[in-house]
C-alpha cells in the first residue's frame, strides 16, 4: 500500500542524537501483529532477512541500508530490538505486497494502466523516505517495471477498446440493416415484430460505441421500427375493411342458403348450392369468430337440403331394388337366347326384345346404375361384334382384291410357259419370279380376309 494512504502507519520521526534524552511522547506505541496477508501477498520477512537491510542501535535509532548508504528512518522505544526490526520489516512486507497487487492488477485490467501507473509513481516518490526495513532497491526495480509495462498495457488497451468499438459499431449496423429490411419488405407481422423487439434487447447490451455514431444508428433503427409499425397498422386496417366486407357478403350467402334449404327441386337446388359455395370461397375471410358462426349457419342450411335429398333417394332406392331383381331375371332369361354365331338375325330380334323390356322395368338404385348398364352392354357388344366380323369377312372390295392378285398370278404363269416353249430361258425365269411375288401377295390378302 502507499505510504501516504490512511492504512499505513506514518514513519516515526528520527530519534535524538546519541546520549540525548528521549521524551515519552516521541516513543511509538507497540504495533500489534499484522493481520494475515491475502493469498496474493508475499511471505512475511524473517528476522534474519530483515537484519540484512536494517538495524536498531543502542539509543533506539532505526536505520535502513540502501545500495549506497544507511538512512535513519525512526526511533524504537516500545520493546526489544527484535520486535522493532520485525515491526519495520512487516511494514516493508505490506509495501511489497501493495506493489505486487499493482502488478497483478495491471495484468488483469490493462484498461486501468494510467491509474495504476500513477499509483506506482506515487509509491516510488515515497521510497526515499519510507519507514520500512527491506530490499528498497528491489521495490524500486519492481515499480520501474510496472511503470514501463503500464505504457505497453495502455496502448494495448486502447487497441482492444478500438477493436471492441469497431465490432460494436459493426454489430449495430447489422442490426439496423436487418431492421430496415424487415420494415421495408416483411409481411410476417408477428414474426417480424418479435424480431424487432429482440433487436432492441440485443442493442441495449452492446456497449462502447461513441455517442454520435450510436445516435445516428439509433435514429435509423427507430425510423425502421416506426416504418414497420405504420405499414403493419395500415395492413391490419385494410384487413379489417376486407373482413368487414367478407362478413357482409357471407351474411347474404347465409340468407340465400337458408331460403333454399326446404326446396325439393333436387337437381336445380344442388347446382344453386354449388354456386353459393363458389361465392363463399371468393368472399374471403371475416373475423374468425364471425366467420366460424356464419359458416356453421351456411353449412347447416346446406346439410338440411342434402340430407332431405339423400333421404328421398334412399326411399326410392328401396323401391328400385325390385327393378334390379327383375333386370337380373331378364339377363338370365335372354343370355342363352342371344347367340349370333348360330342365328345373327334371331339374336338381333331377341336383343331388341330384351332392350324394350329392360326400359319398361324402369330405374335401379343409384349406386347400381353402372353395374346394370355394364350387364346389358355386354350382350349388345356380343351381337355387334359378331355382325362386324361377319361383314368384314364378306367385304366385296376385299374379295375382289384377292381375285385380282390370283388372276395376275395365272397370267404370269401362262407367260412363263410361253417363254419356255420359245426357248427364252432368261425371260421365263424373270416371269416366274414375278408370278411367285404376286402369289405371295394373293395369299396374304386371302389370309387377311379370313382373319376378319
Amino acid at each position: 500500500m502507499s505510504t501516504n494512504s490512511s492504512s499505513t502507519t506514518p514513519a516515526p520521526k528520527p530519534g535524538p542524537r546519541p546520549g540525548a534524552h528521549i521524551l515519552p511522547s516521541a516513543v511509538p506505541k507497540k504495533t500489534p501483529a499484522a493481520a494475515p496477508a491475502p493469498s496474493t501477498a508475499r511471505p512475511a520477512s524473517t528476522l534474519a532477512q530483515i537484519k540484512k537491510f536494517g538495524r536498531i542501535d543502542d539509543n533506539g535509532d532505526v536505520y535502513v541500508r540502501t545500495a549506497t548508504d544507511e538512512r535513519l528512518i525512526g526511533s524504537w522505544q516500545a520493546g526489544s530490538v527484535e520486535e522493532g526490526l520485525l515491526h519495520y520489516g512487516h511494514r516493508y512486507d505490506d509495501l511489497a505486497t501493495e506493489i505486487e497487487l499493482l502488478n497483478v492488477r495491471l495484468a488483469s485490467h490493462p484498461a486501468e494502466a494510467a491509474t495504476l501507473r500513477a499509483q506506482a509513481e506515487a509509491i516510488a516518490d515515497t521510497l526515499g523516505s519510507a519507514a520500512v526495513i527491506g530490499d528498497i532497491a528491489l521495490l524500486e526495480r519492481q515499480l520501474a517495471g510496472i511503470i514501463t509495462d503500464s505504457f505497453t498495457a495502455e496502448e494495448q488497451a486502447k487497441e482492444t477498446k478500438a477493436q471492441q468499438r469497431a465490432q460494436a459499431i459493426a454489430r449495430k449496423e447489422q442490426l439496423v440493416a436487418e431492421a430496415e429490411e424487415l420494415a421495408a419488405h416483411s409481411t410476417e407481422w408477428k414474426k417480424a415484430g418479435d424480431r424487432l423487439r429482440d433487436i432492441l434487447e440485443e442493442w441495449r447490451t452492446i456497449k462502447g460505441v461513441d455517442r454520435s455514431t450510436d445516435d445516428a444508428l439509433w435514429k435509423r433503427y427507430s425510423e425502421a421500427r416506426d416504418s414497420f409499425n405504420h405499414r403493419r397498422g395500415a395492413h391490419f386496417s385494410e384487413l379489417d375493411k376486407t373482413r368487414a366486407a367478407a362478413k357482409r357478403a357471407k351474411e347474404e350467402l347465409v340468407e340465400r342458403a337458408e331460403a333454399l334449404k326446404d326446396s325439393t327441386d333436387w337437381a336445380e337446388t344442388a347446382r344453386a348450392y354449388r354456386d353459393l359455395m363458389s361465392e363463399w370461397k371468393k368472399a374471403g375471410r371475416a373475423h374468425r369468430e364471425a366467420d366460424d358462426r356464419l359458416w356453421a349457419q351456411f353449412k347447416a342450411a346446406q346439410d338440411h337440403f342434402f340430407g332431405a335429398r339423400d333421404a328421398e333417394a334412399r326411399e326410392k332406392d328401396e323401391k328400385f331394388e325390385a327393378n334390379a331383381a327383375a333386370k337380373d331375371a331378364l339377363i338370365a332369361e335372354y343370355t342363352p337366347l342371344i347367340d349370333p354365331a348360330t342365328d345373327l338375325e334371331g339374336a338381333r330380334l331377341k336383343l331388341r326384345e330384351l332392350q324394350d323390356k329392360w326400359e319398361a322395368i324402369g330405374y335401379v338404385p343409384r349406386g347400381r346404375v353402372s353395374e346394370y348398364e355394364d350387364k346389358i352392354a355386354a350382350l349388345e357388344r356380343t351381337v355387334s361384334d359378331y355382325a362386324d366380323a361377319q361383314w368384314r369377312r364378306t367385304d366385296p372390295e376385299a374379295q375382289a382384291r384377292v381375285k385380282q392378285f390370283q388372276d395376275k398370278v395365272e397370267e404370269l404363269q401362262a407367260q412363263v410357259q410361253a417363254a419356255e416353249a420359245s426357248g427364252k430361258t432368261a425371260q421365263a425365269a424373270d416371269l416366274r419370279a414375278q408370278a411367285e411375288q404376286w402369289s405371295q401377295w394373293a395369299q396374304a390378302a386371302a389370309e387377311a380376309l379370313e382373319q376378319r
